[in-house]
């Protein structure tokens, strides 16, 4: 995390934490191809794991030409380096 995350004033998670994610969709299939997407599954907090449920992002997306917009294909690599900053948000509430 770039950022210390806080409710209320009060840090629940220092910048620097640890998150670990899944790729939610990626271009596995030329002819039906769909958006990288990734989620994050959980943070690690005092040497532990916790579980969280987040939306999906698309951390960015290759040009696509109308044909391929209209057909659902994807033109081009995606490529997302190291340090690409990424928002998620919580849909379930997390105990930590």
């Amino acid at each position: 995390m770039v950022q210390d995350v806080s409710v209320k004033g009060n840090v629940l998670l220092k910048a620097g934490t640890k998150a670990f994610g899944k790729i939610r969709s990626s271009r596995a299939n030329p002819r039906r191809s769909e958006p990288l997407t990734v989620e994050l599954t959980s943070v690690s907090v005092n040497g532990r794991n916790v579980a969280v449920k987040t939306n999906s992002v698309e951390p960015g997306s290759p040009p696509r030409t109308a044909r391929q917009a209209r057909y659902g294909h994807t033109a081009g690599t995606l490529v997302v380096n190291p340090g690409t900053r990424m928002q998620f948000q919580l849909l379930q509430p997390v105990m930590l």
